[in-house]
């Protein structure tokens, strides 16, 4: 169990940080959150699709005409599951830098809704806004582990989405804080407090995840690099996301 006192501390370390290079982490924070923005009715709360996995199997049936081809279906599942870590867990854990504390997760007020705005991606995750439980770090860090490994089984399972796929995308999120000033602050410390606030999760996502310095146009910044790949470069358009180190080796042989 992580310590209150010490779940606390990475979140002032993180401020410190910023403070150093004259950064406002709130600022910053308030900037990379999007207002949640129901566009239609839902089509299934994430607590349905975990009790009945086939609601998303035939969803993307219904929503992508290349989801016959089991790979490319594979690969339509995968990203899913990156986008319900980017847009639903990465927010929650932003908040949680920025405020001190942030709102539980729970899976029967997160939605996959329909959207007429991105018609290449028909299903968006959308956390319905609520009297929502607030979770103090310690409890924050603990709870969303043990969800995270919950929903492996199914996602693995059910969907085939692979444990590289699967962690390294969770992975992603819950370092999202540290993802909006990548090119802004000392890489190195980035990247130390990165690694450091990941590993307090028990789960499987810091495994999958490695922050490194990177020089980019002459510009030393810190990236997350995936050790397992979502696949969303064998989806027409879908091109190199620039975090995985599984396809950037493909790509180069």
């Amino acid at each position: 169990m992580v310590a209150a006192e010490t779940a606390t501390q990475w979140l002032t370390d993180y401020h410190n940080l910023l403070a150093r290079h004259d950064l406002d982490a709130t600022t910053l924070m308030d900037s990379a959150l999007t207002p949640a923005n129901r566009e239609q009715p839902a089509l299934f709360s994430l607590a349905q699709l975990l009790a009945n996995p086939d609601l998303l199997q035939q969803q993307v049936l219904n929503d992508y005409q290349d989801a016959d081809h089991p790979r490319l279906r594979k690969a339509r599942l995968s990203v899913l599951h990156q986008s319900l870590a980017l847009q639903i867990i990465g927010p929650l854990v932003i908040r949680l830098f920025r405020d001190g504390s942030s709102a539980a997760l729970d899976p029967r007020r997160v939605f996959l809704c329909p959207t007429t705005s991105t018609p290449a991606d028909p299903s968006r995750w959308q956390y319905a806004a609520s009297e929502q439980e607030i979770l103090e770090p310690e409890a924050f860090i603990r709870i969303l582990s043990e969800q995270m490994q919950d929903w492996y089984g199914v996602f693995r399972h059910h969907f085939g989405v692979s444990p590289g796929a699967y962690w390294s995308s969770g992975g992603l999120a819950l370092g999202s804080p540290y993802s909006v000033v990548w090119n802004r602050v000392n890489p190195a410390e980035l990247c130390k407090q990165a690694g450091s606030w990941l590993a307090q999760f028990k789960c499987e996502a810091n495994r999958y995840i490695d922050w490194i310095p990177a020089e980019f146009s002459q510009q030393w910044c810190a990236i997350p690099q995936r050790k397992g790949c979502c696949l969303k470069y064998l989806l027409p358009g879908g091109g190199y996301c620039g975090t995985c180190g599984i396809y950037r080796k493909e790509r180069i042989s």
